[in-house]
């Protein structure tokens, strides 16, 4: 669902007063605290470009949830769910004491969500949530807050396919990434997350009229996804175009294919003995290992493996927010933000499928470009570099994005109407740096990138007229510049460090206008 119909990049949430939104690409990750529903609550919410109390906003609105231990009621609560989605169960424990009288408060939730099988066949769900937290109020103006949540799963994928495989299997929900494995169900698709969060929160109030609330974060944690890799063999995906009936030019032979696939379900499946018993068969020479004049290995080299495509991240936030009543009618708030993101793109070899080794080799750029020896390798740094169970191979980057903002708003309130401006002012930089040198790519591949700068701005206000005390009518509108995110900026960050031509801020233009009716229950 998407309000609006906007991009989820046009939506902020913040967790006690810190900014949660991935720099890479502007989304927020719901999934680091899912399943703790009853610590997240306590929310308030702003649809559009309305004024806020706790961040400047975007264009679809801000979201801001309040998990400090104080702020949880207190109870006691266990509660038990059931589904047929990705997970059959959930069981949740959550534990709450509200602020005693020396001025503390705690509050703990876990959360166990599971699925011997989801919905679609080869799937599974096996995920935990964790929630501490812990407040102490010092005296009246100040009080502390610690929050600690994570959230560690894995679930097995399921992939789309064509309608042809989907009408064979009979199954809409036909699923082309597991296979039989000595008679159980295996998942070449394995998706794994745990990315902790910590967040320090000072909430000062310094008069009856102003306060300041300030908050730190830490994220770091890592989420993969595995899938199968091969060199100098089939492609073992079971719904390849080219196993299909449809490609068959023999129309006999196409109706056989068209039989087996129906009525045997190992043909419509990932065929994980043959896999195996392809690397039991492949001994091999490679020669020249990592670059090395005679330095030849000879064994089982693998003509498929499962790899793991890893994104590591660190992820630092400060925010800070003042609000104060000028007036009775005046209310004045400003905003400082600094945040810092750093993720690591690699893969790694998960299982060798009975191999003793692989080779970090390119078989595409081998294959497209014979007559160049450099082509096929993924590191020209180490060529010919033998790869076991948990080594690093293939692609290997890092980008690193910072961004700095302040914000300033004032809403102006009079019997008939309101009025409030705001405006941003923000730089953010970031670079790309290549940890292996590209055999297609040897220029730029490797090492630092060039930082790309930008400074952008933006300015909203609106009107709101009180027909009367249950009828409204507001204008709102705002004009902004944004700073191009990592993931659109750089064509192909696996290989290269070449960002888009002409690459600079988008700028957005937005408007609304609406009427409110507030009526009685």
């Amino acid at each position: 669902f998407r309000v609006r119909g906007y991009d989820a990049d046009q939506f902020t949430t913040y967790i006690n007063g810190s900014p949660m939104e991935n720099l890479d690409n502007g989304f927020t990750p719901y999934g680091q605290w899912g399943g703790l529903n009853d610590v997240t609550r306590n929310r308030e919410a702003t649809l559009g470009l309305k004024p806020t109390t706790f961040g400047y906003g975007d264009m679809g609105g801000l979201t801001f949830l309040d998990t400090r231990a104080s702020y949880q009621r207190k109870q006691t609560s266990i509660n038990y769910a059931s589904s047929n989605r990705n997970y059959s169960n959930r069981i949740m424990l959550t534990h709450s004491t509200g602020l005693n009288s020396k001025g503390w408060a705690f509050s703990f939730s876990a959360t166990s969500r599971w699925a011997e099988q989801g919905y679609s066949d080869g799937t599974y769900y096996n995920g935990w949530s964790f929630f501490a937290g812990v407040d102490k109020r010092v005296n009246d103006k100040h009080l502390l807050s610690f929050v600690a949540f994570g959230t560690p799963t894995e679930n097995g994928r399921q992939g789309a396919s064509v309608s042809e495989m989907l009408t064979l299997a009979n199954d809409n929900y036909y699923n082309p990434y597991w296979g039989y494995q000595n008679g159980k169900k295996r998942n070449a698709s394995i998706a794994k997350s745990f990315q902790p969060v910590g967040i320090l929160t000072h909430d000062w109030k310094i008069s009856d009229k102003t306060s300041l609330l300030t908050s730190a974060a830490i994220t770091y944690g890592k989420r993969s996804t595995t899938g199968l890799d091969w060199y100098n063999a089939a492609d073992p995906r079971p719904d390849y175009y080219r196993y299909l009936p449809s490609y068959q030019l023999d129309p006999v032979y196409g109706e056989q294919v068209r039989q087996e696939l129906m009525s045997d379900v190992n043909k419509r499946q990932i065929n994980w003995d043959a896999l195996y018993q392809t690397n039991y068969a492949a001994r091999d020479v490679v020669h020249n290992v990592n670059g090395i004049q005679g330095n030849d290995v000879t064994g089982r080299r693998s003509r498929y493996i499962v790899e793991d495509r890893i994104i590591n991240t660190t992820k630092y936030n400060f925010n800070s927010t003042l609000n104060t009543a000028v007036t009775e009618n005046i209310n004045f708030t400003a905003g400082v933000t600094y945040q810092s993101q750093n993720n690591h793109y690699y893969k790694e070899v998960d299982d060798l499928l009975g191999g003793e080794f692989y080779v970090d080799v390119n078989q595409f750029g081998e294959r497209d470009f014979p007559a160049n020896p450099n082509a096929g390798q993924n590191d020209l740094n180490n060529p010919n570099r033998i790869v076991r169970e948990g080594d690093k191979f293939g692609y290997n980057y890092a980008f690193n994005i910072k961004k700095g903002s302040v914000w300033l708003q004032g809403v102006f309130k009079f019997r008939k109407i309101d009025v409030f401006v705001a405006t941003e002012h923000s730089y953010t930089s970031f670079f790309r740096k290549g940890n292996v040198k590209s055999g297609l790519f040897p220029n730029n591949s490797y090492g630092k990138s060039e930082t790309q700068n930008f400074y952008n701005s933006g300015i909203k206000g609106g009107l709101t007229y009180k027909i009367n005390g249950r009828n409204y009518i507001f204008a709102n509108g705002s004009y902004a510049s944004r700073a191009p995110f990592f993931e659109n900026a750089f064509i192909a960050p696996r290989t290269r460090d070449i960002v888009q031509d002409n690459l600079k801020s988008e700028e957005i233009l937005s408007t609304e206008v609406g009427y409110v009716m507030n009526e009685q229950k």
